[in-house]
């Protein structure tokens, strides 16, 4: 594996204040992912992984502490630059695929190009090459009810990757699919890591999700514990 360091964090810490109680969901956890490394994140819900998985994706700050991307201190920079940053080199697949009704399969896709000011042609052209990568060129005019729930998820992941991110954020990808969906989707996250050469964090319960991944750390009283695979099948 080539041991380039993606991502680092140096004591995070993020609190919220319940009635007259602090919760410390993360308690200064210092944390390194390397470039093509694939990540499980588990622990018990409620804990904190989503939203140690937002601040990595810098939609939300920490309290305090460090995160580089790529070398670059992202809370240290500009709201703007912050948000360029986030646009070229983070992608991001959730739970519910946030698509939009009134588009099809491609327009869906070349949304964040469009949004960057790219020409509706190249959009296009992209949005083509990375939906016949997740084996959805055949369905590139269907509309977001004209798909089933497993290709859904394939489009948010190929829109997540349309401007070939150097991280990609999931959070509980398979979390609303059925078994034989979320295995499709998870020999694709596989693949895709292959083909992009992308770190792959990835928020889950779904422990065959977790054992695919090279390391699986878990979330516990506000600290990240590694854990070997032989931990995690049971």
């Amino acid at each position: 594996m080539n041991k380039t360091l993606c991502l680092k964090t140096q004591q995070l810490h993020k609190s919220y204040h319940s009635k007259a109680e602090k919760i410390e969901v993360l308690n200064g956890i210092d944390f390194e992912a390397y470039k093509g490394e694939t990540i499980a994140v588990i622990g018990a819900s409620g804990i904190g992984k989503s939203t140690l998985l937002n601040i990595l994706g810098t939609l939300d700050q920490p309290d305090s502490g460090k995160v580089y991307i790529n070398g670059c201190d992202v809370f240290a920079i500009s709201d703007d630059e912050r948000s360029r940053f986030r646009s070229q080199s983070i992608g991001f697949v959730f739970q519910f695929h946030h698509l939009l009704p009134e588009f099809n399969a491609l327009e869906n896709t070349m949304m964040p190009l469009l949004i960057q000011g790219c020409r509706k042609s190249k959009a296009a052209e992209k949005a083509r090459e990375i939906l016949e990568l997740v084996r959805l060129d055949h369905r590139l005019d269907h509309k977001v009810a004209e798909l089933s729930g497993g290709e859904q998820q394939r489009v948010a992941v190929a829109r997540a990757l349309i401007h070939h991110p150097l991280l990609l954020l999931a959070d509980e990808p398979t979390g609303n699919l059925d078994q034989k969906s979320s295995e499709h989707v998870h020999a694709l996250l596989q693949e895709l890591n292959h083909h992009f050469k992308m770190t792959l964090i990835v928020v889950t319960h779904n422990m065959l999700l977790a054992n695919l991944m090279d390391r699986c750390v878990t979330l516990k009283n506000g600290q990240l514990i590694e854990n070997n695979h032989k931990e995690i099948h049971a």
